[in-house]
């Protein structure tokens, strides 16, 4: 298949080429940086950006939605949205 896009720079704004399912835990950081997080499930989550010291509560994320954030670490605590993604 041909890629039209192949030979231009992969930078945080361009549209993600991966996404790995997310399973929240309180003290493992995620693997590796993704672009943004997208939300099967809606609800509440407990996650900390790739240059914050401390954790964010993002309440009442719609199912369906993708954020736009950095995210070092998705927290088990406090989060009950579901069937998240991490996109790269």
């Amino acid at each position: 298949m041909s890629d039209p896009f192949a030979n231009l720079a992969d930078t945080v704004s361009a549209p993600a080429t991966r996404a790995v399912a997310v399973t929240p835990h309180d003290s493992n950081p995620l693997t590796d940086s993704p672009k943004a997080l997208y939300v099967g499930t809606g609800g509440n989550i407990t996650m900390r950006g790739v240059n914050c010291t401390a954790d964010t509560l993002w309440k009442n994320v719609p199912a369906g939605t993708v954020l736009p954030f950095r995210a070092r670490y998705v927290r088990a605590t406090g989060t009950s949205a579901a069937d998240l993604l991490a996109l790269y």
